[in-house]
């Protein structure tokens, strides 16, 4: 006698397609707060220490043209006006005249942080900060880049072992800094892609969910 097969029940793991929906949210919410997308970037910028302002007398070496940043509608053409007269200032070898920029309290750090850029890519000769103001002074002199024809070498002093574990921290720092900028990098330009993927997961589960609670309640009938 063939005995009756029972219809096995299917196994259904409604905690684990809760956790595939929930999980990968988790994780995102952990990069945001941990600012694992944030990218920091930095300038170099020399503060005068002690009263070397004062005791080069910057404040009277040139007569200076002052350009005044306050935070008002018209701070790009102020910008582009002191773009315009630096390189006046360098082309003609000025070193009568200079620029005053003043900095209000109600400028933008924008402002500040264009401004440096101008006198980069201006090539400014010399400048200086003194709390709220930059001096810009021309110079006579042509200043040219040398090629450093020196070949220079780095002797490590210490024994073959320390060497070695410096050598291998070194490494492993540079290896892990690379794997973060990746990781950084990856999800700074995939994002869309991965928020592609996971949705219509979301929506898959959702559906599984929804059909499972309709057969459960059939079953019951």
């Amino acid at each position: 006698m063939i005995k009756q097969r029972e219809k096995r029940k299917k196994i259904f793991y409604v905690p684990g397609m809760i956790s595939l929906v929930l999980i990968p949210l988790f994780c995102l919410y952990h990069f945001y707060k941990v600012d694992a997308f944030k990218v920091c970037h930095g300038i170099e910028l020399y503060i005068p220490h002690g009263n070397e302002f004062e005791e080069y007398k910057f404040a009277t070496l040139r007569k200076y043209k002052v350009f005044n940043f306050d935070g008002g509608q018209l701070e790009n053409k102020k910008l582009e006006e002191m773009r315009l007269y630096l390189r006046k200032l360098r082309t003609e070898k000025d070193t009568i005249n200079g620029i005053r920029m003043h900095f209000g309290s109600g400028s933008q750090y924008q402002t500040f942080i264009t401004t440096l850029d101008i006198l980069f890519e201006e090539e400014a000769p010399t400048w200086i900060t003194n709390k709220d103001d930059i001096y810009v002074l021309g110079s006579s002199n042509t200043y040219k880049k040398v090629k450093d024809t020196i070949e220079h070498h780095v002797m490590n002093c210490g024994t073959g072992e320390l060497m070695r574990q410096q050598a291998y921290f070194e490494q492993k720092n540079k290896k892990e800094e690379e794997a973060r900028t990746f990781q950084i990098s990856f999800f700074a330009q995939k994002w869309q892609l991965i928020f592609c993927g996971y949705f219509p997961l979301v929506l898959l589960n959702i559906f599984a969910l929804v059909k499972f609670n309709k057969t459960q309640k059939y079953n019951q009938k």
